[in-house]
């Protein structure tokens, strides 16, 4: 990538990393045709525990202790991962790829919407109008009361907010916390709670080929949260976050090949409306980001008018 600018390879990393969650999603949904759903997340969890620490090991953050305020929060977070997990998967096993994947893209607006009512952060009636459009996109997707509907999608909805809960709590972490402790802690509880929730399920069979997946799953897994912690240190994140929508491309595309699912036109519809709400929230973002930062370089600074009106006094 030599001549290539900083957002370009920004964007480009940011499509690897949608297609490694699309194709660890792809495993985990061809494994769900040889194992019980808390036997998928056991299971991957136990191969996903096992790289992360090793991982975490080499560079050095396997260890940490946590301040007494930090320990709620993180709770909060393990809460949001685990529901997020559970409900996801839940909907992956029983409905078409490309649907969950694309009522997941309703979590930018809904992060949005979350920290504007509980973290009080500034969001305008342009915004709240891209997240409500984003809302109607789901709605189509999902089309409740409509005659393919399925009681699943539910499912993917109780995801997203579970990820608005752990997103939240996240920011809220101390910022000498190493993420990759919390994300090692994170991938430990996930697969106790899988474990607890084994005798819940008969046992089956575990194959050679869903070890097989499973494993590529936790690779893959992994190998999305590297590329997208690369994106945020790459360019502006404002030019390549739209980028995450290429999820739906990969998934749309992994779906018909792997499943033979192919997408009717309402879930296109709905997906579109999603992502042109998104697409212009980051818009809307970055426009007034770019509005705070000419505001503060024009307004003078309280010291530098002191010293000036000093020297006039003199």
């Amino acid at each position: 990538m030599g001549g290539i600018s900083d957002n370009i390879k920004g964007a480009l990393l940011m499509a690897v990393s949608m297609l490694a969650f699309v194709l660890n999603d792809t495993m985990v949904k061809m494994a769900a045709d040889h194992l019980s759903l808390f036997q998928t997340i056991f299971l991957r969890g136990v191969m996903t525990v096992v790289l992360v620490g090793i991982f975490a090991w080499y560079k050095k953050q396997l260890f940490y202790r946590f301040d007494r305020r930090d320990w709620g929060v993180v709770a909060l977070r393990l809460m949001g991962e685990v529901g997020a997990t559970l409900c996801f998967l839940t909907a992956l096993f029983n409905m078409p790829l490309a649907n969950a994947t694309a009522i997941m893209q309703a979590l930018p607006l809904a992060i949005t919407l979350a920290a504007a009512i509980f973290l009080g952060e500034p969001v305008g009636w342009r915004r709240y109008g891209a997240i409500l459009a984003g809302f109607v996109g789901v709605l189509v997707i999902v089309r409740p009361g409509a005659e393919g509907f399925n009681d699943y999608s539910l499912w993917a909805l109780g995801a997203v907010f579970c990820v608005v809960l752990r997103d939240l709590a996240t920011s809220r972490l101390s910022r000498n916390v190493p993420s990759l402790y919390v994300s090692f802690l994170t991938t430990i509880i996930v697969t106790v709670f899988g474990a607890v929730m084994l005798p819940t399920e008969s046992w089956q069979p575990v194959t050679t080929p869903a070890l097989v997946q499973l494993l590529g799953a936790a690779v893959f897994i992994i190998f999305g949260y590297q590329t997208s912690i690369m994106t945020m240190r790459i360019g502006e994140i404002s030019f390549s976050s739209p980028f995450r929508y290429t999820v739906l491309i990969w998934a749309m595309l992994l779906g018909i090949f792997v499943f033979g699912d192919i997408p009717d036109v309402w879930t296109i519809i709905g997906s579109a409306i999603v992502v042109l709400a998104g697409i212009y929230t980051f818009y809307r973002e970055r426009q007034v980001g770019r509005q705070e930062i000419a505001s503060q370089e024009q307004s003078p600074r309280p010291e530098i008018d002191g010293m000036i009106e000093e020297e006039k006094i003199s």
